[in-house]
């Protein structure tokens, strides 16, 4: 097998169209774009979405939704994840150290989701009332 012999299978491929070859090509005249309109000039262009004036979807639909600008910036942790912080008292420094929350993150809040199997010390991090009560219930303690 050599580069300069490879080939597509017979079949596979079709020859491209070429408009504005004539009147036996099929494609001879207005190759293809009708007769009048603004598709059929050079340079016919709208924008997408356009609806020739009349007002688009996109504006014709309520706004609905809300994204908070927040909601980048405040993480979200499990309370089983804890215990992979080797530090005596945690805080957002620690949890950004041991790569548990991103780097960009300001808040974090830790859910009730999993067992706890160690006493942890929080400081500066908010918490889900289950989760709460798993934490002091170890003898944990949250400031």
């Amino acid at each position: 097998m050599r580069l300069n012999t490879l080939r597509p299978a017979p079949g596979s491929s079709c020859n491209k169209r070429r408009a504005g070859r004539g009147i036996g090509s099929g494609r001879g005249k207005t190759c293809g774009r009708g007769h009048k309109g603004q598709c059929s000039r050079s340079g016919g262009y709208h924008k997408v979405g356009f609806e020739g004036g009349q007002m688009p979807l996109q504006r014709r639909l309520p706004k609905i939704g809300f994204h908070s600008s927040k909601s980048k910036h405040t993480a979200q942790l499990r309370l089983h994840e804890l215990a992979k912080v080797d530090q005596e008292v945690i805080d957002l420094a620690a949890l950004k150290a041991a790569n548990l929350v991103p780097t960009v993150a300001r808040n974090v809040k830790v859910f009730d989701s999993g067992k706890l199997e160690k006493t942890v010390n929080l400081k500066g991090i908010s918490v889900t009332k289950g989760a709460r009560v798993a934490i002091e219930a170890l003898g944990g303690t949250i400031n």
